[in-house]
């Protein structure tokens, strides 16, 4: 008895190292996406999202782009145009002719924003080493997050990784209702010639759309 209790312990004890083991790997793994993302100057993203939900037989694809320097930003998404100089976020929506403008509060840790989907993983989820994927001649490195709060109502998430370029190549969202996100990474360009302007509202550009300014 005494004998089978040790083989027991000593079973528990092995898979704890090993998780514990896996667990460091996948920390470090992310730590050097997080490294590799901080040392550019710019990155500009070309992404594909998709929606699915097959119990609500919802199935959607759209395509867009995002350019960013620190933690400015000109996302192009779903036909509206977001960018953020740093203070406001301006939201461009041709169809209605308005432009929104709001104050962000960068203290605020709930705020999202592109710079923020490249290293989100850093904190409130516990993750571990999952599948290797063959993609194109790419080796992808999944890890998998769980977040820790129970409020979350995301039930895990797959974080795709080049692992020779150490570049995110997708990330793929389960809800706990069921409704599958997944952002893949088209295009990744780092450290292009931008224009001074890059993330700059001008108004002269749109004469007759309504600023409708928030705050």
């Amino acid at each position: 008895m005494t004998k089978k209790c040790f083989q027991i312990a000593a079973l528990l004890l092995l898979s704890f190292i090993s998780i514990q083991a896996q667990d460091k790997k996948a920390k470090d793994l992310l730590n050097e996406v997080t490294a590799k993302i901080k040392s550019y100057d710019n990155i500009v993203i070309d992404f594909k999202y998709s929606l699915n939900n097959a119990k609500e037989n919802i199935n959607q694809d759209s395509k867009g782009n995002v350019t960013m320097k620190g933690n400015q930003y000109v996302l192009n998404f779903m036909g509206v145009t977001k960018i953020f100089d740093g203070q406001k976020t301006y939201t461009i929506v041709p169809e209605d002719e308005e432009v929104t403008v709001s104050k962000v509060n960068e203290k605020d840790d709930n705020a999202i924003t592109p710079s923020k989907m490249l290293t989100f993983f850093n904190s409130g989820y516990k993750y571990n080493m999952d599948i290797v994927q063959n993609v194109k001649g790419r080796k992808i490195q999944y890890i998998k997050l769980a977040p820790t709060s129970t409020k979350d109502q995301r039930k895990e998430i797959l974080l795709g990784i080049d692992v020779q370029t150490k570049h995110i190549y997708n990330l793929i969202e389960t809800g706990k209702n069921g409704t599958k996100t997944t952002l893949t990474v088209n295009s990744f360009k780092t450290n292009q010639p931008l224009s001074k302007n890059q993330f700059t509202f001008v108004a002269s550009k749109y004469p007759k759309y309504y600023i409708n300014k928030l705050d």
